[in-house]
């Protein structure tokens, strides 16, 4: 198995919105309002109305659940699933919360990622599994998508 590198993401986000604490932990929705990617089989545009439903633990860990629509630079619709993890030291995360800029080797941010498409140009990401690694900045996610091979 190697990686082959799919796209670099660049997702804007809205402010979190804090839903808290549940039997399954603290919910947070953070709504996805743009954004770009792009890589060597793969560009275009986020899309506005995706969203990220987080649910955080106690130790301050995060479960990532992302869905959103892409448009490619060629005019084809895709859907993105992601799910992942994010954690790190207390302090860490803490920043992270704040909006602080924090160096992504600070932390563990990793997606696991899914696209499907009726798109005939595109169909063959519906068989592609792709992982990313991934940092988050005050009001957007970065991360760059490989596809396993």
């Amino acid at each position: 198995m190697k990686l082959a590198h799919l796209a670099a993401f660049d997702v804007h986000l809205d402010p979190v919105l804090d839903l808290g604490d549940s039997h399954r932990g603290r919910r947070r929705v953070v709504n996805i309002v743009g954004g770009t990617f792009d890589g060597p089989r793969l560009a275009g545009e986020i899309l506005p109305g995706g969203a990220d439903w987080q649910l955080l633990h106690p130790d301050g860990s995060a479960e990532i659940d992302t869905r959103s629509t892409l448009r490619t630079h060629d005019g084809a619709l895709l859907h993105l699933t992601t799910n992942g993890v994010r954690h790190g030291p207390p302090e860490v995360l803490r920043r992270l919360a704040a909006g602080q800029e924090v160096d992504p080797g600070e932390y563990y941010f990793r997606l696991f990622c899914r696209f499907e498409t009726g798109d005939e140009r595109y169909r063959w990401l519906n068989h592609t599994l792709a992982v990313a690694s991934a940092a988050r900045t005050g009001s957007a996610v970065r991360y760059t998508a490989f596809a396993l091979t």
